[in-house]
């Protein structure tokens, strides 16, 4: 059940219907199943943008959803210590928390809700691990990670960080009030998310009640993307079925429809578990290995000698090489 959620959705203010006459809805291009994997020191993940044409994607980089899994005593797991440089990652956790430090003073619990938000720019060290109650204790653990691309002249911006509280997301519902809507970052119909960007991006957590169908206006500058956490759904315009880990990129348009499936799930009985994203296509060259995005391949082969060099920043005194 994620963290951040309402009682009466009616008590929320509502996103406008697209007018059906003057609006083009986007059609699906295509729907692709995200591989299982494991992340930093054996996490399990789902690689949510796996086969897809990076230039469909734009400005977005890569994608893992974080679980869903159900951790023992001592098993949740976390990251090393490791460098980013030229786009900003964004963490967001629906059940469960996460730990962040960082080398340049940011960081703090990541709780159910909450997003954490951070520009690497020209380069930073950081490091996410499971509070130790969490490893001590298990527990439901759920989120996301996002890459946003940085266009070149701000890839060596320098590093920031955003603590985006569940409390402060914006919530919103449809105009029959059949969806909740967190707006983390970007602008919806007059409102707007707390996520600062560089990139002009519009984030959304959705959870559609079964058998809602909802129409929401999209800016046609931007690309369009939904991402399925949980659930089952149909997406676009002919209810193209989408499930858990899947992707649907859309096509041209101002405006985007998911419905829900009547028959949910027990675990999802609720509603289903979207990640509704967009953003205007940045359009330049990408050279992308490992943890560094650049322009060209000169610059990733400057930006791991910057790290090798201690360039990008040094580890905090008193924090061990896995955070404990």
């Amino acid at each position: 059940m994620p963290a951040s959620t309402v009682t009466d959705l009616l008590t929320l203010p509502r996103v406008s219907q697209p007018d059906p006459s003057t609006t083009t809805p986007r059609p699906v291009l295509s729907v692709t199943t995200a591989p299982k994997g494991y992340e930093g020191e054996g996490f399990p993940v789902r690689r949510a943008f796996a086969g897809v044409d990076i230039a469909q994607l734009d400005p977005f980089l890569h994608m893992d959803q974080m679980g869903e899994v159900e951790y023992a005593p001592g098993e949740p797991k976390g990251t090393p210590w490791h460098p980013h440089r030229g786009f900003e990652t964004v963490t967001y956790m629906i059940d469960g928390q996460m730990e962040h430090s960082d080398s340049n003073g940011g960081g703090g619990l990541i709780g159910g809700g909450d997003t954490q938000w951070m520009t690497a720019g020209a380069g930073i060290l950081h490091i996410e691990t499971p509070p130790e109650a969490l490893v001590a204790s298990g527990g439901l653990f759920h989120g996301f990670q996002l890459w946003v691309n940085l266009p070149a002249d701000s890839k060596f911006a320098a590093p920031s960080y955003q603590d985006i509280s569940s409390s402060r997301v914006a919530l919103l519902t449809t105009a029959d009030g059949s969806a909740l809507l967190r707006l983390i970052a970007g602008e919806m119909d007059g409102h707007t998310g707390p996520g600062s960007t560089h990139t002009p991006i519009t984030l959304i957590h959705a959870t559609v009640q079964p058998g809602a169908r909802i129409t929401l206006p999209w800016r046609p500058d931007y690309n369009a993307l939904v991402y399925n956490l949980g659930g089952r759904a149909g997406v676009g315009p002919d209810r193209r079925p989408l499930r858990d880990g899947q992707l649907a990129v859309l096509g041209h348009g101002d405006s985007l429809t998911v419905t829900a499936y009547d028959r949910q799930d027990v675990r999802h009985s609720g509603g289903v578990e979207l990640l509704i994203l967009g953003g205007r296509p940045i359009r330049e060259p990408v050279a992308m290995y490992g943890p560094f995005v650049m322009n060209t391949r000169d610059e990733l082969i400057q930006a791991f000698e910057d790290y090798q060099s201690g360039r990008l920043g040094v580890i905090p005194t008193g924090r061990l090489p896995h955070g404990r």
